[in-house]
């Protein structure tokens, strides 16, 4: 087995903090193999459910919906996203994901890793 081939079946589901009705599988990152400046991860949500107000201190994140639909909300502007569009959260940016569809699969990019560390993360509202 490759340490960099990583199939979304060998990587263990987590519910991430700050999170509703969603399963996130860390593909790359620093414990997955040793990435030092992003982190991909692939999510499935569930209806309604999704992303509450939070904001990241120091790290972009980007999101690109692989399936379903999501309501989004990042620095006060509000958009409705489908398969297939991006949308971006510059660092400290409040932002909000939460999806419209039956489910929804996203990938996520974070830059620099995330890594479920709550010192990088502030809740907001």
């Amino acid at each position: 087995m490759s340490k960099y081939l990583i199939r979304q079946r060998d990587v263990q589901a987590y519910s991430p903090a700050n999170h509703t009705g969603t399963r996130n599988y860390r593909l790359i990152g620093p414990q997955a193999v040793g990435a030092k400046h992003l982190e991909v991860l692939i999510g499935e949500v569930e209806r309604g459910k999704g992303a509450l107000p939070h904001s990241h201190p120091g790290i972009e994140q980007a999101c690109y919906l692989l399936e379903g639909s999501a309501h989004v909300e990042v620095a006060g502007e509000k958009f409705e996203m489908a398969a297939g569009e991006t949308c971006f959260f510059p660092a400290d940016a409040p932002h909000l994901f939460i999806v419209t569809s039956a489910r929804a699969r996203v990938l996520v990019i974070y830059s620099p890793p995330y890594g479920e560390d709550p010192a990088k993360a502030v809740r907001v509202g």
